[in-house]
């Protein structure tokens, strides 16, 4: 027998996520400038990126499983898709920032560095950063209600019919 082990996997990355676009957003930095806010965003992103692609894992198999309508699926596929690349670009903006200050100079790789420097001045803008966050948010939400709509049905969440209808998926 086969189980679908995907909503085990999915809301520890929704959490991480979530919660380092609310840091990210809002003004923490200035409501609490003594706490060390990189680190803890470091550590959201990282783990909820890992995570999200551990959910992303089995929510292929929950697919094989399910008899939901396929369009509300492969929507909700997208979504989660869409969320993960929006904070896998944030996640390389910061591996980028590492490679650029300790790895590359360390070994003085110029070629490396001539080919990252242009993609790592680009992906860690304040703007783009905040920006990608805040998609990665929406994405998240509309992968969330989704979710909750293959599960549970429209009738679980208020906001799921007009969704659905924005989507133009009928059930």
């Amino acid at each position: 027998m086969v189980y679908n082990i995907h909503p085990i996997f999915v809301h520890f990355p929704i959490a991480f996520l979530v919660a380092y676009s609310v840091i990210v957003i809002l003004p923490f930095r200035k409501w609490f400038p003594k706490v060390a806010w990189k680190h803890i965003e470091l550590v959201l992103l990282f783990a909820g990126v890992l995570g999200g692609f551990v959910a992303n894992m089995t929510g292929e198999v929950a697919e094989h499983l399910t008899r939901a309508n396929h369009k509300l699926v492969e929507t909700h596929a997208t979504f989660a898709l869409i969320s993960m690349w929006s904070y896998g670009l944030i996640l390389a903006g910061e591996i980028l920032t590492l490679l650029s200050s300790i790895i590359i100079p360390k070994h003085n790789i110029r070629v490396l560095d001539s080919i990252l420097s242009p993609i790592h001045k680009i992906l860690t803008i304040n703007f783009i950063t905040k920006l990608l966050a805040i998609a990665g948010l929406v994405a998240i939400v509309v992968t969330g209600l989704l979710g909750g709509v293959i599960v549970y049905g429209v009738s679980a969440d208020p906001l799921a019919p007009i969704v659905l209808k924005i989507l133009g998926i009928t059930i």
